[in-house]
């Protein structure tokens, strides 16, 4: 994946000089000192700021969509915890907001976000029932714990920040992708099998295990550990109460003093650099940086547990502030990453795409038959930017999208003790 960050510079942009120069064109033509020129009005340029966390971002991404679309894409790419806190504090700095589900729960009262209407989104009733309905096509229903994205899909009406128990017309972030997460090894550095997330805290791998440092996830994947290793056995991971959440953070620390944790990372570069120096064997992982790391080389493996996955899922919305043509491009860019390129190459780092048929219809047999069907690779597997990733005959960790999606255990999550449980984490961090 191609983590691109484009700085919104205080010096002058192109388009702040057509700004300028159509202002003081406006003015001295207000006073009849120039005529013959035409005005140039910036909005003419199609361009919307994309905040979000790299998940979704990448230079081949914004490339196709500006030769479909002539909408043009500037990334601000932040932390997840940064992307909310910008989101809350600064709702003027950004037009398309790319995010997670479960930080809705922060963002919908602070209404700085627009609900968004689904009759505009052509392929809405294309998207998968894993958000709408918390199943698989096939029907199958999967793990509801946490902030799982069916239940706060739907807001109450277009100027609501309720959400909606039943479908509505109004929805709070439009589906993008979505997947199950585990654990990432190094197997060349292992040399045995790994079954559990109880692993994470095994002695034997002191000095060479990290977690995720974004307490929201963080704290989930802590749960997994805590009840693999069978030391309690929660209700709802995903809403934890003070006494557990001071439980967890308590094994956590234990094992932290005990130096088990060679670092804990915040971003995805982090978390790659970690597994491909080898400082690092068994960590938190996300599976496009399993996917940077093979690509260069390195065995990494998205390692399938007994105990299942956590999963997470993000959308688009928009910020309250986006209004006229710059809302309809907003819709217009939406639509289109929808239609297959971005899911098709999204779907190419690991990740699942909201709309499957289009995603499908932008990917070679051979590589939906391996990405999304479990089979054997009929052909070499390469990563989006053509680097080889898998040899022909290799099958893809954890097996097929049900197989996958089918054994979620949790959702990422904003519990109702948040401000407690993310005051425990850093009490941990700094432990």
């Amino acid at each position: 994946m191609t983590e691109t960050t484009t700085t919104l510079s205080a010096g002058l942009s192109r388009r702040s000089l057509l700004k300028g120069a159509a202002g003081v064109a406006g003015l001295a033509a207000g006073a009849g000192a120039i005529t013959g020129f035409p005005y140039v009005k910036a909005s003419e340029e199609k361009v919307l700021r994309y905040l979000g966390t790299a998940v979704n971002e990448g230079d081949a991404i914004s490339k196709k969509c500006f030769e479909d679309t002539g909408i043009k894409i500037q990334y601000i790419t932040a932390t997840t915890d940064d992307v909310t806190k910008r989101v809350m504090t600064q709702p003027n700095s950004f037009d398309v907001l790319d995010t997670e589900y479960f930080s809705l729960k922060k963002l919908v009262p602070s209404n700085n976000i627009l609900p968004l209407d689904a009759k505009k989104i052509k392929e809405f009733d294309n998207i998968t029932p894993v958000f709408t309905k918390g199943e698989l096509p096939s029907g199958k229903k999967i793990g509801d714990q946490g902030t799982a994205p069916w239940k706060v899909l739907y807001l109450e009406g277009p100027d609501s920040d309720v959400f909606a128990k039943a479908p509505t017309e109004w929805v709070t972030l439009i589906p993008t992708v979505y997947n199950a997460d585990t654990l990432g090894i190094r197997p060349d550095l292992i040399k045995r099998p790994i079954t559990s997330w109880a692993e994470l805290l095994n002695p034997e791998f002191k000095g060479k295990a990290s977690i995720l440092n974004i307490p929201s996830i963080g704290i989930m994947d802590a749960a997994m550990v805590v009840e693999a290793t069978g030391q309690y056995k929660y209700p709802d991971k995903g809403n934890m109460t003070r006494d557990e959440i001071d439980l967890t953070m308590k094994i956590l620390t234990e094992a932290k003093k005990s130096g088990q944790f060679r670092a804990f990372w915040k971003d995805f570069n982090e978390s790659v650099n970690l597994m491909s120096s080898g400082e690092t064997v068994i960590q938190s992982m996300w599976s496009p940086a399993v996917t940077k790391v093979r690509s260069m080389g390195i065995p990494c493996t998205f390692q399938p547990l007994k105990e299942g996955y956590r999963s997470w899922a993000s959308g688009f919305c928009m910020s309250k502030g986006v209004k006229g043509a710059k809302q309809e491009w907003a819709y217009e860019f939406i639509n289109w990453f929808l239609s297959g390129f971005a899911g098709g190459y999204l779907n190419r780092q690991g990740y699942y795409s909201a709309v499957l048929s289009t995603a499908k219809a932008n990917m070679e047999p051979y590589e939906w038959a391996y990405w999304m069907e479990g089979k054997p690779a009929e052909k070499d597997i390469l990563a989006p930017d053509g680097s080889l990733l898998e040899k022909a005959g290799a099958v893809r960790d954890g097996g097929s999208y049900d197989d996958r999606m089918g054994n979620v255990a949790c959702w990422n999550s904003v519990m109702d003790e948040n401000d407690y449980m993310v005051r425990k984490w850093n009490e941990f961090i700094a432990a």
